[in-house]
């Protein structure tokens, strides 16, 4: 413990820098990296000019806020597009897809199967069998539309 306590801080704020990195990439979420950023920063000062704990603290949390702010207004100019923005949006992603009408689409709705699964759907009356085109989405329930 004793070595523990006399290390030099720069080694501290060296290591918290690294694992906050090595936290980034394993948690990706675009915030540790400011922090990590503003630890080294505070270890490379404090090994070339010798400052005090306190003093030391002060400047890693000023670099962190102003890191951290600059960080959150650089991705609000230069978002991180997404190499699959439809991922997560089934219905989004069915658009254009041919479906197979299961139960009859009467007054406007039915069931549809697309794929393994049944959904809901919304369009012009069909018999079961029939062959559609889904032209969009209204939440979970698909927009049908006949083939042309």
């Amino acid at each position: 413990m004793d070595q523990l306590l006399g290390m030099e801080t720069h080694w501290g704020w060296l290591a918290l820098g690294l694992l906050l990195a090595v936290g980034e990439m394993a948690i990706p979420g675009v915030f540790l990296i400011w922090l990590a950023g503003a630890a080294i920063v505070t270890g490379l000062v404090s090994w070339a000019v010798p400052i005090g704990l306190a003093l030391q603290i002060v400047l890693f949390v000023a670099l962190a806020l102003a890191s951290v702010f600059m960080g959150r207004n650089w991705l609000r100019a230069n978002p991180i597009e997404s190499a699959d923005p439809k991922m997560n949006d089934r219905g989004a992603r069915a658009v254009g897809e041919t479906v197979l009408v299961t139960q009859v689409i009467e007054g406007g709705s039915g069931r549809v199967r697309l794929g393994d699964s049944e959904w809901l759907a919304r369009g012009p009356d069909a018999e079961p069998g029939t062959r559609m085109r889904v032209a969009g989405h209204d939440g979970a329930v698909l927009l049908v539309e006949h083939l042309h």
